[in-house]
């Protein structure tokens, strides 16, 4: 009958309505509204019996209203970003409820710290529509270091088909603050390299960068709003000359 949450995530930033950055906690979510979300999402959990690891989704408005969207009923990718801050393996407290122990953690024992930014890695062409790509890696070299988390699903020689998500692989950074985070997630994306098919690596150094992800201001219309192709093409030369 235990039921806690582990604060929120912000998973703004999306293309096809598909997550591409998330970030925890969410420069949009005052404590006053953080309360009253997790709140209802314990709410929900209770209401259907619910057992195991959920997340329930909101959307907030510019005025700071927000709204039911959705449960998930299941365990998030961007799971690691919660476990970064809180110190939750999430993994193993779902397999640990599964097999039917009980919940281990009161809310008392959550205590996030810091914050914590994951990036997906796309086999994907950015500058076509963020077009899927297809092809056999001939190098993977993600980066490591301290403050650093790589969940991959795919090494040097993978074949990358048409039958899947083009999703290959999580970067997660975290650090005491989120300018600190911005920074060391950054640098690793500088240092991450991919060869043999085309990746979203470039859009996401462009992302990280950019002045309006820094100053937090994420929205649902962020790409739409922000992103040109020629952006991408233009850091190239920059970068070449």
């Amino acid at each position: 009958g235990a039921c806690i949450h582990l604060g929120e995530r912000e998973c703004s930033i999306q293309r096809r309505h598909q997550k591409v950055l998330e970030e925890t906690p969410s420069t949009a979510v005052s404590a006053a509204v953080r309360a009253e979300i997790c709140a209802a999402a314990v709410r929900a959990a209770q209401a259907v019996g619910y057992v195991n690891a959920g997340t329930v989704e909101f959307m907030l408005d510019a005025d700071g209203r927000w709204y039911f969207l959705e449960m998930n009923t299941r365990l998030q990718v961007e799971h690691p970003i919660t476990e970064a801050i809180t110190g939750v393996d999430l993994v193993r407290e779902q397999l640990c409820v599964a097999a039917g122990a009980p919940l281990r953690l009161s809310q008392g024992d959550v205590d996030p710290r810091g914050h914590a930014i994951e990036v997906r890695v796309y086999a994907e062409d950015a500058e076509r529509s963020f077009l899927p790509s297809v092809g056999r890696i001939t190098v993977f070299e993600p980066p490591s270091g301290p403050g650093l988390r790589n969940d991959a699903g795919v090494e040097a020689g993978s074949d990358v088909t048409v039958d899947y998500d083009p999703m290959l692989a999580k970067l997660i950074a975290f650090d005491r603050t989120r300018d600190a985070c911005i920074e060391r997630l950054s640098a690793a994306l500088g240092d991450y390299v991919i060869g043999g098919v085309t990746t979203n690596l470039p859009f996401l150094r462009w992302l990280v960068g950019h002045e309006a992800f820094r100053a937090g201001e994420t929205t649902t219309a962020f790409i739409g709003e922000h992103f040109a192709p020629h952006a991408l093409r233009a850091g190239r030369r920059r970068a070449d000359g």
